[in-house]
């Protein structure tokens, strides 16, 4: 192994597995609602419709601190920032326990949205510290598989708690799940207090000369791109392309969030059990986790990014399209499967393109825009969907709805590739110039 690719490794195992628990602890807090629906919205009384607002308003407080919160991880350094996100959210997510109206389910919500913004952007800006361009499809695809690894891990612990744990202590099931999944982001917040670095040349698992390499590696990538061009916050704020981003990042969290929120109701309505239905409901987020890691690597190999980001968003849509117009339920779970796969292959690849054309504070800022805007689509996927299902009676119409949203955002990407046509060719910025 030649010297660059042992340094790149050795940050790697240090820095992606605690970026990976992370990120699982986050969305495991997030997806966490649609398994508590289960048997919350009866106790509650809630119908689809508020479900929908209430699981969508979350993003409401996450868009509004979202550009804040990522400027502000930019001035006193990620270690500090993300431990407060962690521990934060963490404790909010443990209040839903104790909701008992739809307009309490609301301000929740919204609060936890709140104390969770920047924490992905933030994540997405942390491993550009670390990484150079052509590592990130594979770095950013390990770690984005922390998403379906909480689902195929969450689903069936959160069904053995929303089973086992109804009426201990006087408590209902899915308030116990609350309370104990939102003990990993707690305990995450303090990991990374104690065990992150901010930058490569403050890390002590790294020697001098490894530190001095990869800093020097990382500086020579960001003064050759600001030679091509350079942004400001400001210009990066209103830049075509970051503005087109906005909405592909639109299209992705509607597919995410509306596969993740929605999915269990889906496949219960087929008179599976909770348990079962918690288990059925891991199958596609296994087959998500694949994807990402094949499409991130090989993504990286070829050093082609625009048909790895469209593709599999078209394929999405034509999974959407088999679970809409399936006559079993083993077709409606294998056109699920297709899509959430769709979803995940693209996933990492989609933020290759913000660390490309950015850098500095104006890649914080710019990817903090992209991420906040794109969460808007966690409001109007779910939200949308709950319309749809109390209006029609059944999940048709809001599957249509996906796949068209995975369609558009495809060819959205395709939109964006043409334009950066000449900064993601293979090889483009991709070496210091001492290796050339």
């Amino acid at each position: 192994m030649n010297e660059r690719g042992d340094i790149i490794h050795k940050a790697a195992r240090r820095i992606l597995p605690i970026l990976m628990l992370c990120y699982l602890a986050a969305f495991l807090d997030r997806v966490n609602i649609g398994f508590a629906a289960l048997t919350m919205n009866a106790d509650l009384g809630f119908t689809a419709s508020q479900f929908g607002f209430g699981a969508g308003i979350f993003f409401l407080g996450y868009v509004l601190c979202e550009l804040p919160s990522n400027l502000m991880l930019a001035r006193v350094g990620a270690r500090l920032w993300i431990a407060r996100i962690l521990i934060t959210w963490g404790f909010l997510s443990a209040l839903t326990a104790f909701v008992w109206s739809p307009s309490s389910f609301y301000v929740v919500r919204i609060l936890l949205g709140a104390a969770e913004a920047g924490f992905f952007p933030g994540m997405i800006f942390y491993m550009t510290l670390w990484f150079p361009k052509e590592y990130r499809g594979s770095m950013f695809s390990t770690f984005n598989v922390a998403v379906p690894l909480a689902s195929v891990v969450g689903a069936p612990v959160s069904g053995l708690i929303l089973q086992s744990f109804e009426g201990v202590l006087g408590l209902h099931g899915w308030q116990w799940m609350f309370m104990i999944e939102g003990v990993p982001a707690i305990i995450m917040g303090l990991v990374v207090f104690f065990y992150l670095h901010d930058k490569p040349a403050s890390a002590s698992f790294l020697d001098d000369s490894e530190r001095r390499w990869l800093s020097d590696r990382l500086e020579a990538e960001r003064s050759e791109r600001e030679k091509v061009e350079h942004f400001s916050v400001g210009r990066a704020l209103v830049d075509p392309r970051v503005l087109l981003m906005c909405l592909i990042a639109v299209g992705l969290v509607i597919g995410t969030t509306g596969i993740a929120i929605w999915m269990p109701q889906f496949i219960k309505q087929f008179g599976l059990s909770t348990m079962q239905t918690s288990l059925v409901a891991a199958i596609p987020f296994a087959f998500m986790a694949v994807a990402m890691i094949m499409v991130g690597r090989h993504s990286d190999k070829t050093g082609e990014r625009v048909w790895h980001t469209a593709g599999p968003f078209l394929i999405s849509a034509c999974g959407f399209l088999v679970a809409a117009f399936s006559s079993s339920p083993f077709l409606g779970v294998v056109g699920l499967t297709i899509g959430a796969a769709g979803i995940g292959g693209a996933s990492p690849t989609i933020w290759i393109f913000p660390s490309t054309l950015l850098t500095g504070t104006a890649a914080a800022a710019g990817i903090a825009l992209i991420n906040s805007v794109g969460s808007t689509g966690g409001f109007f996927g779910p939200t949308i969907i709950g319309w749809v299902r109390d209006a029609t009676g059944g999940f048709q119409g809001a599957l249509l709805f996906l796949a068209a949203a995975m369609a558009v955002t495809a060819v959205a990407i395709f939109i964006l590739g043409h334009s950066m046509r000449d900064l993601i060719r293979p090889n483009v910025l991709a070496r210091a110039p001492s290796e050339r």
